[in-house]
């Protein structure tokens, strides 16, 4: 099995309901940041990979058919190029309503200091998301709205031209629900609703209870 659809969005582009879609539509398991909890050994991994020592791509992505959101999605090139016949989509959103929403969530919780005698795993977990996303994707300039949805919209134009005048490439809004998904992985249209979770206020209470397993 080899991965048939690889996400290029940032998180907080809808990227778990494009997990749960993905997997609806038979495009899974889908690969997203919350593996990586369920598999704390998969942390050194993606932490070597943003230190130029990546991972074999096939054996990490074994038995999945996609991926989406952090850490992979800043590996979008290399993971384009190891799975040359997989589709690429790059979700996105309104800039300053993505920013509002990642500083309410995924860089809150990467702000925060784990304290002394927290689980060696979530640890290590934590220090790999801040070296990819903060560090490397956003310079460590957080705060700086302008900067990150600078590097937000830089990220995107990247995507786009990389695939300029292909069929590969699906820019996709969770808003537009199924029809465009569907019609470019060539899959039938569910008869339910288009998913719609992990919202800001999901998010917060499940860092929070991860919060409080960390508290030594």
């Amino acid at each position: 099995m080899s991965l048939e659809v690889v996400g290029a969005g940032f998180g907080r582009t809808g990227t778990l309901s494009l997990k749960v879609a993905l997997e609806r539509l038979g495009l899974g398991p889908c690969y997203h940041m919350l593996e990586v909890h369920k598999d704390p050994s998969h942390a050194g991994l993606w932490s070597d990979a943003a230190d130029l020592e990546p991972p074999d791509w096939s054996t990490l992505f074994e038995g999945w058919g996609s991926v989406v959101d952090w850490p992979a999605c800043y590996f979008w090139r290399e993971l384009a190029g190891h799975f040359p016949t997989a589709k690429v989509l790059l979700s996105v959103r309104d800039a300053d309503r993505w920013y509002d929403s990642v500083m309410a969530t995924i860089f809150r919780a990467l702000s925060r200091e784990f304290p002394e005698g927290a689980p060696e795993p979530m640890v290590r977990q934590g220090a790999m998301a801040k070296k990819i996303v903060v560090d490397l994707t956003f310079g460590g300039r957080l705060d700086d709205r302008a900067h990150a949805i600078e590097v937000y919209e830089r990220h995107n134009q990247a995507v786009r031209d990389a695939f300029a005048g292909s069929d590969r490439l699906l820019e996709f809004e969770a808003v537009q629900g199924w029809a465009p998904l569907c019609a470019f992985l060539g899959k039938p249209v569910p008869d339910e609703d288009f998913p719609r979770v992990n919202d800001t206020a999901s998010f917060q209470q499940r860092f929070a209870q991860m919060a409080e397993a960390s508290e030594p």
